[in-house]
């Protein structure tokens, strides 16, 4: 972060109002203690943080104090927390030591500090895939030691995103990216729906802004129209309400906007054609006991005055969700016959909704239902437990747990388990216990026999024929998909390998003796040298006789390591600085420039390609990947690899940009839906796009059945403001309904 001018007084005066207002938030929730901690926090960050200020050039201090007010008003955590927030990064970024923390603080605070931590000199280290993965690693590890840890890792996150104006838009990326491949799922998974719907609009703002404003600006537009819709869609109900004889309130609330362009993305409609682009909420203050009864009721009221539709009534009520989410949501016909989505909560669910895991422990223990988060960190823990052959395999099993969709099933006893949508008949056999897992043999759902890979519905019920003599393959990989189930199979055939491999490792103990060097020194680097993952594979592949001792050829040894020939190249070129590997793939200077910049630098002078996953045209927001053999790969911004590639890898994205006023055609494949009208549907779209906009096509598809038709074009367009154009003007014809952009492009 930027070192800069020393905080100065009317700054430091600022920055006391912030804290003060914070203390005032906090004032019904404070010991004297704890006030006195505060202070003692504060005037350390103060202090430690002074000369440091952010890219906008305020005090770096304001963002801790933020940080802090996010945790207890926006998240709900108690003091404690607030502390911990405050002091976030004043181990990471100041002379100030985990040891001065514990010694001012005591144990609790130290221990979430510390995990706040990142890890020193990761991007440094040897044999290091991915530092962000090893990072991710850290502070999801914390999980099962103290939760705060994620949670203020989340507020801070967020602060993040909130100010991430002032950062370079490659920097922006790389957050955004972070932000969707751990962040917003994370946030999902511990109820913070407020939180992960801010994340989900602020990233899309980031890789998207044209969609992002454009859905804001619709929205705008409507929002006068769409209150005096949902006053007219409560009126007739209010009376009845009243009559219940208890405190409510009625929100009528747009969805969000990343929700919106999923929902525009996935169904491939427009704006316009979406019907539940708001929601009523009607929350009802009763004891808990009541909960369930008034909120059926509520039910009754709607569903008598509006036409319900059956299959959209979702009751998390009766069956809360996984991570303790509970309300009634239908979707009925209003005014004018358009959709509205009502959700039915009391004020106790509300919260648990808007606030997630730290109001679920405010009422744990209130509903049996709740050790959905109990079950959920008993996995997790497994998990971690579990070993991994690198981070990124310990990221993708995480991640898995993470999912948005649920399904219900249940064992013979009927005791519910929640599995993730997409989850198989093998991957509850593990759900239920490790040992299960292992032995399973056969399967039964409903009582008849089904696949281990039979995908499992709501309401099914599994049955799970085991056998002592039964042992997991590496076939059963691709039969399961919980991070649990994975972890566990790999763990099994580890073990088994291991005891196979026991042959093999005294072998190699006898071979490293002999040439007088240390076994655990050397080992992994053999392993890797022979194209093994893990030493255990190398053990069970000298025991099966499919690799032999005789192999280990061109090697010195230095200081009683095993230096191979190839090792020393692969060593060198995996841990260059990125700007030494640029080096690398620099090119001869050409006389002709390329059109696009990568770090205001013309790309021609490194070997650089379009990526073929996304290949961008002109205009798009891009960035540069430097890849591991294939030099340069320039990706656009929205492209599906994104994500991965800028979240684990951000220290090997470059800045990418096009240079300005010069020409190049690409092909573009657009997909063009409508009414089918017969043989004047192609004269329409050839006439519009050759005829009048002069656009060159390269080949057309088109196939219509019972009335409806798709269609796909390739045509040439020299940059993206023409592609623009093309779509609006194809979009404006007679019974077409839309037109897309695939991920089709080729440049010519």
């Amino acid at each position: 972060m930027p070192v800069g001018v020393a905080i100065n007084q009317s700054e430091l005066e600022q920055v006391r109002v912030r804290f003060d207002e914070l203390l005032r938030s906090m004032d019904h929730s404070l010991q004297d203690e704890d006030r006195e901690d505060l202070e003692k926090a504060y005037d350390l960050a103060v202090d430690a943080h002074k000369f440091q200020r952010r890219k906008s050039g305020e005090p770096y201090i304001f963002h801790p104090i933020e940080v802090a007010r996010i945790c207890f008003e926006e998240i709900g955590l108690g003091p404690t927390a607030v502390i911990c927030a405050l002091l976030h990064d004043v181990v990471e970024d100041t002379p100030v030591t985990i040891v001065e923390i514990k010694e001012k603080f005591g144990p609790k605070v130290s221990v979430i500090v510390d995990g706040l931590t990142k890890l020193d000199g990761t991007y440094n280290l040897e044999n290091v895939e991915s530092p962000q993965a090893e990072n991710f690693k850290k502070v999801l590890s914390t999980l099962i030691v103290d939760v705060r840890v994620v949670l203020i890792k989340m507020a801070d996150r967020l602060h993040n995103l909130r100010t991430i104006d002032s950062q370079q838009r490659h920097k922006q990326l790389k957050i955004a990216a972070e932000t969707e491949y751990i962040y917003t799922p994370l946030a999902h998974r511990l109820g913070l729906y407020n939180i992960k719907t801010e994340f989900q609009d602020i990233c899309l703002r980031i890789t998207d802004p044209e969609v992002y404003n454009d859905i804001k600006n619709k929205l705008k537009e409507s929002d006068q129209q769409r209150n005096e819709y949902i006053e007219q869609f409560i009126k007739p109900l209010r009376q009845e309400l009243q009559q219940l004889n208890a405190p409510f309130r009625v929100l009528g609330r747009s969805k969000a906007i990343s929700s919106i362009y999923n929902k525009i993305r996935q169904n491939k409609v427009s704006f316009e054609e979406i019907f539940d682009i708001f929601a009523v909420r009607i929350i009802i203050d009763v004891p808990i006991e009541k909960e369930k009864s008034f909120c059926w009721q509520i039910y009754s009221i709607i569903t008598d005055v509006y036409k319900p539709i059956p299959e959209r009534l979702k009751d998390w009520i009766t069956t809360p969700k996984g991570n303790g989410y509970e309300s009634l949501h239908t979707t009925v016909i209003g005014p004018k016959g358009r959709y509205v989505e009502v959700q039915i909560r009391t004020e106790r669910m509300d919260e648990i909704a808007e606030r997630g895991f730290a109001a679920h422990w405010k009422y744990k223990g209130v509903k049996s239902q709740q050790s959905g988060y109990d079950h959920w960190l008993d996995n997790i823990r497994e998990i971690l437990e579990t070993k991994h052959s690198s981070t990124m395999e310990f990221i993708n099993d995480f991640k898995t747990n993470l999912f948005s969709e649920e399904v219900y099933v249940f064992t013979p006893k009927g005791e519910m388990r929640i599995v993730p949508k997409g989850a198989t008949a093998l991957d509850f056999a593990f759900e239920i216990h490790s040992d299960v897992g292992y032995h399973a043999t056969a399967i039964k759902v409903n009582n008849k026999l089904v696949p281990m890979g039979y995908k499992l519905n709501n309401g099914d019920q599994v049955q799970v024929v085991t056998s002592k003599n039964q042992k997991p393959t590496e076939d059963w990989l691709k039969m399961v998909v919980t991070g649990k189930a994975r972890s566990k199979i790999r763990s099994a055939m580890k073990d088994e390998k291991r005891k196979v491999g026991e042959y093999g490792k005294e072998a190699l103990e006898r071979k490293l003796k002999n040439l007088r060097v240390d076994f655990e020194e050397n080992v992994d680097n053999i392993a890797k040298h022979m194209g093994y993952r893990s030493r255990v594979d190398l053990y069970y592949a000298l025991s099966q006789d499919d690799a032999r001792l005789s192999d280990l050829k061109n090697y010195t040894i230095e200081n009683g390591r095993i230096i191979f020939r190839r090792e020393e190249d692969e060593h060198e070129s995996r841990t260059a600085p990125i700007a030494e590997e640029l080096k690398k793939i620099q090119r001869p200077s050409k006389a002709n420039r390329s059109n696009i910049l990568v770090n205001g630098e013309p790309a021609d002078m490194y070997q650089f390609s379009l990526a073929t996953c996304c290949n961008p045209v002109q205009g798009d927001d891009i960035f540069a990947y430097l890849s591991a053999k294939e030099g340069l790969k320039i990706h656009r911004t929205s492209c599906s690899n994104a994500t991965h590639l800028l979240a684990n890898y951000g220290y090997r994205v470059l800045k990418a940009d096009w240079e300005e006023n010069v020409n190049a055609n690409f092909v573009v494949e657009l997909l063009i839906k409508g009414v089918d009208s017969g043989p004047g549907v192609i004269q329409s779209l050839t006439n519009e796009l050759s005829n009048k906009l002069g656009i060159n096509i390269k080949s057309l598809s088109i196939e219509g059945r019972e009335g409806y038709f798709e269609g796909k074009f390739s045509i040439v367009v020299l940059n993206k403001d023409q592609l623009n154009l093309v779509i609006q003007s194809l979009e404006r014809l007679p019974g077409i309904s839309s037109v897309a952009r695939t991920d089709r492009t080729f440049k010519t």
